[in-house]
Protein backbone atom coordinates (compact mmCIF):
# COMPACT_ATOMS: atom_id res chain seq x y z
CA UNK A 1 0.00 0.00 0.00
CA UNK A 2 1.59 3.24 -1.15
CA UNK A 3 0.56 6.90 -1.23
CA UNK A 4 2.04 10.24 -2.18
CA UNK A 5 2.35 12.19 1.06
CA UNK A 6 1.10 15.76 1.12
CA UNK A 7 1.90 17.13 4.60
CA UNK A 8 0.83 20.69 3.82
CA UNK A 9 2.68 23.88 4.76
CA UNK A 10 1.86 24.20 8.47
CA UNK A 11 2.97 20.81 9.78
CA UNK A 12 6.74 21.04 9.10
CA UNK A 13 7.06 24.30 11.04
CA UNK A 14 4.22 24.42 13.56
CA UNK A 15 3.41 20.75 14.28
CA UNK A 16 6.36 18.59 13.14
CA UNK A 17 5.45 15.94 15.71
CA UNK A 18 2.33 15.21 13.68
CA UNK A 19 4.37 14.05 10.68
CA UNK A 20 6.91 12.26 12.88
CA UNK A 21 4.30 10.20 14.72
CA UNK A 22 2.30 9.57 11.54
CA UNK A 23 5.34 8.19 9.70
CA UNK A 24 6.18 5.86 12.59
CA UNK A 25 2.66 4.48 12.85
CA UNK A 26 2.20 4.03 9.09
CA UNK A 27 5.55 2.28 8.75
CA UNK A 28 4.51 -0.22 11.41
CA UNK A 29 1.25 -0.77 9.50
CA UNK A 30 3.10 -1.35 6.19
CA UNK A 31 1.88 1.84 4.53
CA UNK A 32 4.56 3.30 2.27
CA UNK A 33 4.81 7.04 1.67
CA UNK A 34 6.48 8.75 -1.28
CA UNK A 35 7.66 12.31 -0.77
CA UNK A 36 6.91 14.59 -3.72
CA UNK A 37 8.00 18.22 -4.08
CA UNK A 38 4.57 19.76 -3.69
CA UNK A 39 3.40 23.36 -3.50
CA UNK A 40 0.77 24.86 -1.16
CA UNK A 41 -2.76 23.49 -1.65
CA UNK A 42 -4.08 27.04 -2.03
CA UNK A 43 -6.17 27.03 1.14
CA UNK A 44 -4.99 30.50 2.30
CA UNK A 45 -6.30 32.15 -0.91
CA UNK A 46 -9.39 30.00 -1.41
CA UNK A 47 -11.77 32.84 -0.59
CA UNK A 48 -9.67 35.53 -2.26
CA UNK A 49 -8.94 34.21 -5.76
CA UNK A 50 -10.62 30.92 -6.63
CA UNK A 51 -8.69 30.23 -9.83
CA UNK A 52 -5.33 30.58 -8.06
CA UNK A 53 -6.53 28.23 -5.34
CA UNK A 54 -7.78 25.63 -7.84
CA UNK A 55 -4.55 25.85 -9.85
CA UNK A 56 -2.49 25.23 -6.71
CA UNK A 57 -4.51 22.13 -5.79
CA UNK A 58 -4.69 20.90 -9.40
CA UNK A 59 -0.90 21.00 -9.68
CA UNK A 60 -0.61 18.77 -6.63
CA UNK A 61 -3.17 16.37 -8.06
CA UNK A 62 -1.42 16.30 -11.45
CA UNK A 63 1.97 15.60 -9.88
CA UNK A 64 0.51 12.62 -8.00
CA UNK A 65 -1.27 11.37 -11.11
CA UNK A 66 2.08 11.39 -12.90
CA UNK A 67 3.28 8.84 -10.36
CA UNK A 68 0.00 6.89 -10.35
CA UNK A 69 -0.31 7.43 -6.61
CA UNK A 70 -3.27 8.51 -4.52
CA UNK A 71 -2.66 11.31 -2.04
CA UNK A 72 -2.56 10.89 1.74
CA UNK A 73 -2.70 14.08 3.79
CA UNK A 74 -2.80 14.43 7.59
CA UNK A 75 -4.12 18.02 7.36
CA UNK A 76 -7.91 18.30 7.16
CA UNK A 77 -7.75 21.81 5.69
CA UNK A 78 -5.52 20.51 2.89
CA UNK A 79 -7.84 17.52 2.54
CA UNK A 80 -10.87 19.78 2.21
CA UNK A 81 -9.08 22.04 -0.28
CA UNK A 82 -7.93 19.19 -2.51
CA UNK A 83 -11.35 17.52 -2.43
CA UNK A 84 -13.11 20.78 -3.27
CA UNK A 85 -10.71 21.43 -6.16
CA UNK A 86 -11.42 17.94 -7.51
CA UNK A 87 -15.15 18.61 -7.23
CA UNK A 88 -14.88 21.93 -9.08
CA UNK A 89 -12.70 20.48 -11.82
CA UNK A 90 -15.07 17.56 -12.36
CA UNK A 91 -18.20 19.70 -12.46
CA UNK A 92 -16.92 22.74 -14.36
CA UNK A 93 -15.37 21.65 -17.69
CA UNK A 94 -14.44 25.19 -18.72
CA UNK A 95 -12.52 25.71 -15.49
CA UNK A 96 -10.80 22.36 -15.98
CA UNK A 97 -9.71 23.31 -19.51
CA UNK A 98 -8.40 26.65 -18.29
CA UNK A 99 -6.45 25.06 -15.45
CA UNK A 100 -4.99 22.39 -17.73
CA UNK A 101 -3.78 25.09 -20.13
CA UNK A 102 -1.81 26.58 -17.27
CA UNK A 103 -0.53 23.19 -16.09
CA UNK A 104 0.63 22.40 -19.63
CA UNK A 105 3.34 25.03 -19.21
CA UNK A 106 4.99 22.50 -16.85
CA UNK A 107 4.01 19.48 -18.97
CA UNK A 108 1.37 18.56 -16.41
CA UNK A 109 -2.28 17.63 -16.85
CA UNK A 110 -5.10 16.95 -14.42
CA UNK A 111 -7.17 13.95 -15.49
CA UNK A 112 -9.04 13.03 -12.31
CA UNK A 113 -7.51 9.57 -11.96
CA UNK A 114 -6.54 9.52 -8.29
CA UNK A 115 -8.17 9.68 -4.86
CA UNK A 116 -7.35 12.10 -2.07
CA UNK A 117 -7.57 10.55 1.39
CA UNK A 118 -7.11 11.87 4.89
CA UNK A 119 -4.88 9.93 7.27
CA UNK A 120 -7.89 8.73 9.29
CA UNK A 121 -9.63 7.44 6.16
CA UNK A 122 -6.55 5.45 5.18
CA UNK A 123 -6.31 3.93 8.65
CA UNK A 124 -10.01 3.10 8.82
CA UNK A 125 -10.81 2.01 5.26
CA UNK A 126 -7.49 0.88 3.76
CA UNK A 127 -5.55 -0.52 6.72
CA UNK A 128 -8.64 -1.55 8.70
CA UNK A 129 -9.45 -1.80 12.39
CA UNK A 130 -8.49 -5.46 12.67
CA UNK A 131 -5.02 -4.87 11.22
CA UNK A 132 -4.52 -1.96 13.61
CA UNK A 133 -5.78 -4.01 16.55
CA UNK A 134 -3.15 -6.66 15.83
CA UNK A 135 -0.45 -4.02 16.37
CA UNK A 136 -1.81 -2.83 19.74
CA UNK A 137 0.60 -4.10 22.40
CA UNK A 138 -0.04 -1.59 25.19
CA UNK A 139 -3.76 -0.74 25.20
CA UNK A 140 -5.06 2.07 27.37
CA UNK A 141 -6.86 1.19 30.57
CA UNK A 142 -9.36 3.73 31.89
CA UNK A 143 -8.51 6.62 29.52
CA UNK A 144 -11.35 8.89 28.39
CA UNK A 145 -10.80 10.87 25.18
CA UNK A 146 -12.87 13.78 23.85
CA UNK A 147 -12.61 13.44 20.09
CA UNK A 148 -12.97 16.71 18.07
CA UNK A 149 -15.13 15.77 15.16
CA UNK A 150 -12.66 5.64 27.24
CA UNK A 151 -11.34 4.24 30.73
CA UNK A 152 -8.75 6.76 29.28
CA UNK A 153 -11.54 9.16 28.32
CA UNK A 154 -10.82 10.96 25.07
CA UNK A 155 -12.82 13.80 23.50
CA UNK A 156 -12.49 13.45 19.73
CA UNK A 157 -12.52 16.65 17.66
CA UNK A 158 -13.40 15.88 14.04
CA UNK A 159 -12.55 19.26 12.53
CA UNK A 160 -14.80 21.09 10.08
CA UNK A 161 -13.09 20.42 6.76
CA UNK A 162 -13.36 16.65 7.06
CA UNK A 163 -17.13 16.78 7.46
CA UNK A 164 -18.38 19.74 5.45
CA UNK A 165 -19.51 20.12 2.71
CA UNK A 166 -20.31 16.42 2.95
CA UNK A 167 -21.07 15.86 -0.75
CA UNK A 168 -17.59 17.13 -1.57
CA UNK A 169 -15.36 15.64 1.14
CA UNK A 170 -17.27 12.36 1.65
CA UNK A 171 -15.38 11.60 4.87
CA UNK A 172 -18.15 10.52 7.24
CA UNK A 173 -21.72 11.33 8.23
CA UNK A 174 -21.50 15.11 8.87
CA UNK A 175 -24.18 15.03 11.58
CA UNK A 176 -23.31 11.77 13.34
CA UNK A 177 -19.73 10.77 12.50
CA UNK A 178 -18.23 7.67 14.08
CA UNK A 179 -15.02 6.93 12.14
CA UNK A 180 -12.67 8.85 14.44
CA UNK A 181 -14.32 7.52 17.59
CA UNK A 182 -13.87 3.93 16.43
CA UNK A 183 -10.21 4.56 15.65
CA UNK A 184 -9.74 5.97 19.16
CA UNK A 185 -11.52 3.07 20.83
CA UNK A 186 -9.39 0.47 19.02
CA UNK A 187 -6.56 1.69 21.30
CA UNK A 188 -8.50 0.76 24.43
CA UNK A 189 -9.42 4.38 25.23
CA UNK A 190 -13.02 5.50 25.63
CA UNK A 191 -14.30 8.18 23.24
CA UNK A 192 -16.70 10.30 25.27
CA UNK A 193 -19.85 11.94 23.94
CA UNK A 194 -19.83 15.72 24.41
CA UNK A 195 -22.28 18.42 23.24
CA UNK A 196 -19.81 20.63 21.33
CA UNK A 197 -18.00 17.76 19.64
CA UNK A 198 -18.76 18.95 16.09
CA UNK A 199 -18.36 22.69 16.67
CA UNK A 200 -15.48 24.63 15.08
CA UNK A 201 -12.26 24.93 17.10
CA UNK A 202 -12.03 28.65 16.29
CA UNK A 203 -8.73 28.60 14.40
CA UNK A 204 -10.07 29.98 11.08
CA UNK A 205 -10.83 33.21 12.96
CA UNK A 206 -7.38 33.49 14.56
CA UNK A 207 -5.68 36.62 13.24
CA UNK A 208 -9.01 38.03 12.05
CA UNK A 209 -11.14 38.10 15.19
CA UNK A 210 -9.01 36.76 18.03
CA UNK A 211 -11.63 37.39 20.70
CA UNK A 212 -14.24 35.29 18.93
CA UNK A 213 -11.65 32.63 18.08
CA UNK A 214 -10.70 32.31 21.75
CA UNK A 215 -14.34 32.28 22.81
CA UNK A 216 -15.07 29.31 20.56
CA UNK A 217 -12.00 27.46 21.83
CA UNK A 218 -12.72 28.14 25.50
CA UNK A 219 -16.27 26.81 25.14
CA UNK A 220 -15.00 23.62 23.52
CA UNK A 221 -12.24 23.12 26.07
CA UNK A 222 -14.63 23.63 28.99
CA UNK A 223 -17.20 21.33 27.38
CA UNK A 224 -14.63 18.57 26.86
CA UNK A 225 -13.54 18.93 30.48
CA UNK A 226 -17.15 18.68 31.68
CA UNK A 227 -17.42 15.39 29.81
CA UNK A 228 -14.64 14.13 32.14
CA UNK A 229 -12.27 13.58 29.22
CA UNK A 230 -8.62 13.26 30.12
CA UNK A 231 -7.57 14.74 26.77
CA UNK A 232 -8.71 16.03 23.42
CA UNK A 233 -7.67 14.03 20.38
CA UNK A 234 -7.28 15.70 16.99
CA UNK A 235 -6.14 14.78 13.49
CA UNK A 236 -5.98 18.26 11.99
CA UNK A 237 -3.05 20.67 11.86
CA UNK A 238 -5.08 23.80 12.54
CA UNK A 239 -7.11 22.22 15.33
CA UNK A 240 -3.94 21.07 17.09
CA UNK A 241 -2.46 24.56 16.80
CA UNK A 242 -5.62 25.98 18.36
CA UNK A 243 -6.03 23.43 21.15
CA UNK A 244 -2.33 23.14 21.96
CA UNK A 245 -0.36 26.29 21.07
CA UNK A 246 -3.16 28.86 21.33
CA UNK A 247 -4.55 27.24 24.49
CA UNK A 248 -1.10 27.28 26.10
CA UNK A 249 -0.19 30.84 25.12
CA UNK A 250 -3.52 32.67 25.17
CA UNK A 251 -6.15 30.67 27.07
CA UNK A 252 -4.66 28.63 29.91
CA UNK A 253 -4.88 30.57 33.16
CA UNK A 254 -6.44 33.60 31.47
CA UNK A 255 -9.66 33.20 29.52
CA UNK A 256 -10.46 29.90 31.20
CA UNK A 257 -9.61 28.16 34.44
CA UNK A 258 -9.74 24.83 32.64
CA UNK A 259 -6.78 23.29 30.79
CA UNK A 260 -7.00 20.03 28.88
CA UNK A 261 -4.16 18.54 26.81
CA UNK A 262 -4.59 17.89 23.11
CA UNK A 263 -2.94 14.81 21.63
CA UNK A 264 -2.57 13.97 17.94
CA UNK A 265 -4.16 10.71 16.89
CA UNK A 266 -0.95 9.05 15.62
CA UNK A 267 0.61 9.86 19.00
CA UNK A 268 -2.32 8.23 20.80
CA UNK A 269 -2.11 5.20 18.52
CA UNK A 270 1.68 5.01 18.62
CA UNK A 271 1.74 4.82 22.42
CA UNK A 272 -0.76 1.95 22.32
CA UNK A 273 1.50 0.24 19.76
CA UNK A 274 4.36 0.34 22.26
CA UNK A 275 6.30 3.27 20.81
CA UNK A 276 8.30 5.62 23.00
CA UNK A 277 6.78 9.04 23.80
CA UNK A 278 9.94 10.86 22.72
CA UNK A 279 10.01 9.11 19.36
CA UNK A 280 6.41 10.22 18.78
CA UNK A 281 7.28 13.84 19.51
CA UNK A 282 5.19 14.04 22.68
CA UNK A 283 7.70 16.52 24.08
CA UNK A 284 6.84 18.92 21.23
CA UNK A 285 3.25 19.30 22.43
CA UNK A 286 2.92 22.65 24.22
CA UNK A 287 0.54 21.33 26.88
CA UNK A 288 2.04 18.18 28.30
CA UNK A 289 -0.12 15.08 28.13
CA UNK A 290 1.74 13.03 30.72
CA UNK A 291 -1.64 12.11 32.22
CA UNK A 292 -2.32 10.02 29.10
CA UNK A 293 0.82 7.96 29.74
CA UNK A 294 -0.56 6.91 33.12
CA UNK A 295 -3.24 4.88 31.36
CA UNK A 296 -0.92 2.92 29.05
CA UNK A 297 -0.80 -0.71 30.13
CA UNK A 298 2.57 -2.44 30.37
CA UNK A 299 1.56 -5.08 27.82
CA UNK A 300 -1.46 -6.57 26.10
CA UNK A 301 -3.36 -9.21 28.01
Amino acid sequence: MKFALFPGCKIPYFVPQYETSMRMVLKELDVELEDIEFNCCGYPVRNLHERSYVLSSARILALSEGRNLGILTPCKCCYGSLKKAQYLLENHPNLRDEINELLAEEDLKYEGRIEVKHLLSVLFHDVGLEAIKEKITNPYEGLKIATHYGCLKIATHYGCHALRPSKVVQFDDPLAPTLFDRLVEITGAVSVDWPLKLQCCGNPLWGKNDALSLDLSVKKIEDAAKSEAHALCVACTYCQIQFDTVQKEHIAGRASKVTIPSILYPQLLGLAMGMEPGALGMDRNKIKSDNVLEFVSSSAE
